[in-house]
């Protein structure tokens, strides 16, 4: 069965929780959190997004975020998701999923 799209308003701010697999780590050290912030900074550069504030913890993470277009959100997670995954897995010799399926937005 196809996922349900999202009922995203462009321009209004949004709560997302990014949860990790099996509460694990998914940031060990400080570089870990700097990778995430300065991907996640581009990828609303690209994609539309305006950054409100951020709570990094070491299995978690909350954003407050307004996306400016309809796929922004969605995009913007995306890409950051993959760059991510991408640098852990490859610093922690590890495979596999990093997040606990799609991101939460309340």
């Amino acid at each position: 069965m196809a996922r349900l799209p999202r009922f995203i308003l462009p321009d209004q701010p949004q709560h997302v929780i990014l949860r990790d697999n099996n509460r694990t780590e998914i940031f060990c050290v400080e570089a870990d959190y700097r990778f995430y912030l300065d991907k996640l900074r581009l990828a609303c550069q690209k994609h539309g997004c305006d950054i409100h504030a951020y709570v990094l913890m070491t299995n978690h993470v909350h954003l407050l975020i307004t996306p400016h277009k309809e796929q922004s959100l969605s995009k913007a997670l995306q890409m950051l998701g993959r760059y991510y995954v991408q640098f852990f897995n490859h610093c922690y010799r590890r495979t596999g999923t990093l997040w606990e399926g799609r991101y939460n937005n309340l």
